[in-house]
């Protein structure tokens, strides 16, 4: 799979097994055609009529990459591939295709409620590793307020929950930028503004949660959390919108397109990652592209500031080297995080392991190949990316 001309110690280094930060659970069950092709595609919708979501770069790759490990030749026909899925059954496919992608620990977001969906120990059990959880905050939100009767209930529960649940986590995760932006005021909000919102909230709880100092409340709980337990703080604010705000849906999707990085007013966005400093918890920023130049930027400018591209290179597919080149410009190596983006389909984890390993050993071969690098130094920033910084920041 590595095309590249490269040093025995760096291609050592690209094969070894990854850690897989941030993924969501797959398909337990045999999906048709339609149902395979909706889990193609980020933005959650059908193909135009008389068109398909296999007529995309990661379409073609998943024709590529996966019909070999299903014993199909390479390029098969869709119609072909689906079939000799369904003859295979999802479990072994999901075997097959979690195990090819050489992760030795899945770190999962846990929030949906779709019981089609592998949890975390059943991710590890299929694809041969270590799982962990990562605690979506909204969800844990959401629960609280369908369950309180009063304001200060809501505030009691909602502390006591995040921390109940974080002593089973390797992490926190929100999805504050799609359901407000990043360039909100980072300042704790009042006591008395949080019990007249919860007030409100607590009228209607079944909503999405969009009232922006609720937002801000429930993101400073869990810092706190997180500072107490010794947590990062995963923000979903790129590629993979469906995804990242999965078991939400209307005003909360609509919202999303005011969240991306480049809508952001950039001294407000700086103002809200400075905010946090203080706290000592990790700030990881999933999926930046396509701004990921801009979160490589803040990487390199705060000290608790991390970035990943995960889902880009799986849908950039063999476009993936020049959106890893961009990343490895200005952030930190010992900031940059490996992540599949799995999600409904074990294909996703395959070929973002796969696609990550090409694209960083083209970016190494070059640098070697130029002697800006030595082969030592490529070899230990593969191990970093794809592993050591993962298992630093998360205590695994």
């Amino acid at each position: 799979m590595l095309s590249v001309d490269l040093p025995d110690t760096v291609r050592d280094a690209l094969h070894a097994p990854l850690v897989d930060h941030h993924c969501h659970g797959v398909r337990r069950d045999d999906l048709t055609r339609a149902q395979f092709e909706l889990l193609l595609h980020e933005g959650g919708g059908a193909a135009p009529p008389g068109t398909t979501h296999f007529d995309t770069p990661f379409g073609l790759a998943i024709r590529r990459w996966c019909a070999p490990l299903l014993d199909l030749e390479p390029h098969a026909p869709p119609a072909v591939y689906l079939s000799r899925r369904t003859e295979l059954g999802a479990a072994e496919v999901n075997r097959r295709l979690l195990t090819a992608a050489g992760v030795v620990a899945f770190l999962v977001d846990t929030a949906s409620e779709d019981a089609d969906l592998l949890a975390a120990a059943e991710m590890g059990r299929h694809g041969g590793a270590a799982a962990d959880e990562l605690v979506r905050i909204e969800h844990i939100e959401r629960e609280v307020a369908e369950s309180a009767r009063i304001a200060l209930d809501y505030l009691d529960s909602l502390g006591e929950e995040l921390t109940a649940r974080a002593a089973r986590a390797v992490a926190l995760k929100t999805v504050i930028a799609g359901l407000c932006g990043l360039d909100f005021d980072p300042a704790r909000p009042s006591r008395g503004s949080v019990i007249a919102a919860a007030n409100r909230r607590l009228a209607d709880p079944k909503e999405p949660l969009t009232d922006p100092v609720l937002l801000r409340h429930l993101l400073w709980c869990a810092i706190d959390v997180a500072r107490e337990r010794g947590l990062p703080v995963q923000f979903h604010t790129g590629l993979g919108a469906a995804a990242g705000l999965g078991g939400f849906s209307g005003a909360g999707t609509a919202a999303w397109a005011a969240a991306e990085l480049h809508r952001t007013d950039p001294a407000k966005l700086s103002t809200f990652i400075a905010g946090l400093q203080p706290a000592g918890v990790p700030v990881i920023l999933l999926h930046c592209y396509p701004y990921h130049r801009q979160a490589a930027y803040l990487a390199g400018r705060y000290p608790h500031v991390y970035v990943d591209v995960g889902l880009a290179l799986p849908h950039t597919a063999a476009a993936s080297a020049r959106v890893m080149e961009e990343l490895l410009e200005l952030a930190p190596f010992h900031k940059q995080l490996f992540s599949s983006g799995c999600r409904g389909v074990a294909e996703s984890c395959l070929l973002g392991a796969l696609y990550y390993r090409q694209a960083l050993g083209t970016a190494l071969a070059a640098r070697v190949g130029a002697g800006e690098w030595s082969a030592a130094d490529a070899a230990r920033i593969a191990h970093m990316i794809g592993s050591g910084n993962a298992r630093r920041i998360y205590r695994l």
